[in-house]
């Protein structure tokens, strides 16, 4: 029971993190984007790829909220099914790979959009914890 309620909390935690650390979602921010000086044929590229991955991030998204729906439910069972947790468990596993991978494409995809000196710049431009905290 204590290694369930570890393994539920540790899972919980990387609920938290939903986009790996370079990707945010800069292309809405305008004042980023006129800093970077893309050119136009940029801002149609970017947008077009952001486009093309909404779906199934959106998707991929609902899965995540899905499965971690699914683990809560399972680990609040009295008794709990160990087999249908475990199975919640690789569920949610499964669903967050698959998150990951897509926004991590994503961003390769923007990445390669982007000069030497525009991503260094974009680096530079990413928000801090502090001021992501700030916001909230």
């Amino acid at each position: 029971m204590l290694r369930s309620l570890l393994l539920f909390l540790a899972l919980a935690g990387l609920s938290f993190a939903q986009m790996p650390k370079n990707l945010y979602p800069w292309w809405n921010h305008k004042v980023v984007v006129r800093q970077l000086n893309l050119s136009r044929n940029q801002v149609e590229q970017i947008r077009s790829a952001v486009e093309q991955y909404r779906a199934h991030l959106m998707s991929a998204r609902g899965r995540v909220l899905e499965a971690e729906g699914n683990m809560e439910e399972q680990f609040n069972r009295d008794p709990v099914d160990q087999d249908k947790a475990r199975q919640a468990i690789e569920q949610l596993i499964a669903a967050r790979s698959d998150l990951t991978r897509t926004l991590s494409e994503l961003s390769l995809k923007l990445r390669v959009l982007l000069t030497p000196t525009q991503w260094r710049d974009l680096q530079r431009l990413r928000p801090t914890k502090e001021a992501e905290e700030q916001q909230k």
